[in-house]
């Protein structure tokens, strides 16, 4: 990919001081490329797509708050950009403000919707009654914060922003999770990587006709291949209330023979399938903490837990 390319350019979420620029800088590739802020996601989409930059690098999926639709949507329904690698980023959220704040005299958060609600909890518990405000990107809360020169007004954002627009960190750490990950996609026009041994491949799957079972039909094509399967969600299409599409990732790349075959087998079935790339696996490395089941704790296990539910109901 920047084999042949000696100095792309990369257009990514500014302004400087994102999170996602900081996930950039992890791809050693892009070292000597021109790194290229924008304000919003759907400039970075809409000018790669024209051809204006190499790339464009997004946030897609956060571990606390699940998909960033403002990344999905576009490229499932109004872009041709292939993924072509993933970075998934330690998220470490931080309260920022200026040199002079009372915390009890704080009325307004300012931040990106998803670090505010990756946050939630903490911002109720320690502060109940601001107002919670939205801009595009975590840094440029940071940078209204610091232009507003209001020791009221306090942003969520990166370590890295306060420094660049000259804020203190009033605290750190303060998501809900202490395991949050934010995963970033690299796009690009119509490229595919080679496959590497460790690949993902994503697709949205579009049913031309609703039918009982047709969901089962499509993961029944994965599971005869013993392909696995890393996530799985459905959008609305945005054309028939009620009618959604499938978004899927798996494991193996699309020269893979049997991802190849399966995929293939899924649009010979009535589906039409939109390919969004085959690209290498980012490693995640999580949290050394004691692992826990969630879905032991949160739901039910074994027989008679349906009689359980409804004998108080007599």
């Amino acid at each position: 990919m920047s084999d042949q390319i000696p100095f792309p350019t990369v257009a990514y979420l500014g302004p400087s001081g994102t999170f996602t620029e900081e996930a950039l800088l992890r791809l050693s590739e892009f070292k000597d490329a021109k790194l290229v802020p924008l304000g919003s996601f759907r400039d970075v989409l809409r000018k790669t797509e024209e051809g204006l930059y190499t790339f464009g690098f997004l946030p897609i999926e956060n571990s606390i708050e699940g998909t960033v639709l403002a990344t999905l949507d576009p490229i499932i329904f109004e872009s041709t950009l292939l993924i072509q690698k993933e970075v998934v980023l330690d998220i470490h959220q931080n309260l920022l403000g200026l040199a002079n704040v009372d915390r009890s005299e704080i009325k307004v958060v300012i931040s990106y919707p998803h670090a505010s609600a990756q946050c939630l909890s903490y911002i109720q518990t320690n502060f109940p009654n601001v107002e919670i405000r939205s801009t595009d990107s975590t840094a440029r809360a940071a940078q209204l914060v610091s232009e507003m020169h209001d020791p009221t007004i306090v942003a969520i954002g990166p370590s890295v922003a306060a420094k660049i627009y000259n804020l203190k960190i009033l605290e750190d750490h303060i998501e809900d999770f202490s395991n949050n990950k934010t995963r970033f996609v690299l796009l690009g026009q119509k490229s595919i990587p080679r496959a590497t041994g460790r690949d993902k491949t994503s697709i949205a799957c579009f049913q031309l006709a609703d039918r009982p079972g047709s969901l089962l039909g499509i993961l029944d094509h994965f599971a005869k291949r013993s392909i696995n399967l890393t996530k799985l969600e459905s959008r609305p299409t945005k054309v028939v209330m009620g009618e959604y599409c499938f978004i899927i990732d798996l494991e193996g790349h699309v020269s893979d023979p049997k991802v190849g075959e399966c995929l293939e087998e899924i649009s010979d079935s009535g589906v039409v399938v939109k390919f969004l790339g085959s690209y290498p696996r980012a490693e995640v490395v999580t949290k050394e903490d004691p692992p826990v089941n969630t879905a032991k704790n949160l739901g039910h296990i074994g027989k008679g837990w349906i009689r359980e539910l409804l004998d108080p109901l007599g």
